[in-house]
């Protein structure tokens, strides 16, 4: 007997259907599998989640190991007892708590800086890379993901506070000390590549940012070129600080955030997923203080759901109380930035693009919401 085309095809696609309800033996492992020290995931909406090699290798190891790009005041520095402090070092803490509820849970790792930036990375050595600048070439180039956006950067320039240079168009005819081959170097030329000769400002480059800072110290330049981030670090090995100033670049944005091989987007959702609930916390009037008891009694729905997870942990394979362990041990964002970086700090930095997007002088923050 010859079945219509139609009816063979429809009972064609039953039979796959119900061939994959039952599962093969070939198929991947999913979370309901996975070792004791993983959570148990109940069934939740969407595609059940498997465990990628990046997560699976951290828990076999114990800890996370979470790379940074420079030793910089405020960001990524030992204190006086030898322990690692800063902006950079608390995203590495949060991502431990969020794996294994212990923020102390993790390993850092100072990067080579006579190798390549990444090569620790895309060799598996580290598991993230704290904070790197998020251009075109290294994320479609190098292998690499970009998980979110942690600060906005910009470049720049320290100049005392008596000189009438406020932005890019009064640095011409200025001597500039600037570090060789550095981004903000390279965009500084090439803002001043269609100026005349007298617009343009006199370039001195050097080697190293010490020796940059050092011929800066020296008066042999009137301004430091450089990231904000690193000149605001710079300007407190000053003799005198308070008579020096950063000036912010505004048209020249450098977004940063961390960064992950691009092979395991599994882990690249968890560390983008702690960024994002450091933000939303914030933006929710939640921090380390008031966790607890917002987690307890919560005051909106979403916060409920953010606390206490909902499956949502279950999704990353993770508990389902992960954010609120990243909060409660590291801080909301708006904590962590101004513990590390603000007006209250040496760096003395304002939130500026960095603040939320729903701030009374808005900024450019924001984290999708958790629903």
């Amino acid at each position: 007997m010859h079945l219509p085309a139609a009816t063979f095809r429809a009972g064609l696609i039953c039979a796959l259907l119900a061939l994959a309800a039952c599962g093969s033996p070939d198929a991947p492992v999913q979370a309901g599998a996975a070792k004791s020290a993983t959570p148990e995931i109940s069934a939740a909406p969407g595609v059940a989640p498997i465990e990628g090699p990046t997560l699976k290798a951290i828990r076999a190891r114990g800890r996370v190991v979470c790379g940074i790009t420079q030793d910089i005041p405020g960001f990524a520095a030992r204190d006086v007892l030898g322990q690692w402090r800063g902006f950079d070092i608390d995203i590495c803490r949060a991502v431990a708590a969020a794996v294994f509820d212990d923020a102390r849970q993790v390993r850092i790792e100072r990067l080579d800086l006579a190798a390549p930036r990444y090569s620790l990375l895309q060799a598996g050595k580290v598991d993230l890379v704290a904070r790197g600048g998020w251009t075109f070439k290294d994320d479609a180039g190098l292998g690499l993901n970009f998980a979110g956006v942690s600060f906005y950067d910009s470049a720049g320039f320290l100049v005392g506070k008596g000189s009438r240079a406020r932005k890019l168009d009064d640095l011409g005819g200025v001597k500039v000390c600037a570090q060789a081959g550095a981004a903000n170097t390279l965009n500084l030329n090439e803002y001043f590549s269609s100026a005349t000769p007298g617009k343009r400002p006199q370039m001195q480059v050097f080697d190293t940012t010490s020796e940059a800072l050092e011929a800066y110290k020296g008066g042999r330049c009137q301004v430091l070129s450089g990231e904000v981030s690193l000149l605001s670090a710079l300007r407190t090995q000053l003799r005198d600080p308070d008579r020096h100033m950063v000036v912010s670049a505004e048209d020249q944005l450098e977004p940063q955030g961390p960064v992950v091989r691009q092979d395991d987007s599994q882990w690249a959702d968890i560390v983008r997923g702690t960024v994002q609930a450091m933000i939303l916390a914030e933006d929710l009037g939640v921090g380390s203080r008031t966790a607890g008891a917002e987690r307890a009694k919560p005051t909106r729905a979403e916060t409920g759901r953010l606390l206490s997870g909902d499956g949502y942990g279950q999704m990353l394979l993770l508990r389902d109380d992960w954010a609120f362990q990243v909060i409660r041990q590291v801080g909301s964002y708006g904590e962590v930035f101004d513990r590390n970086l603000g007006p209250a700090t040496p760096l003395k930095m304002e939130r500026g693009k960095n603040a939320l997007w729903s701030a009374k002088t808005p900024g450019l923050l924001t984290a999708p919401p958790m629903r």
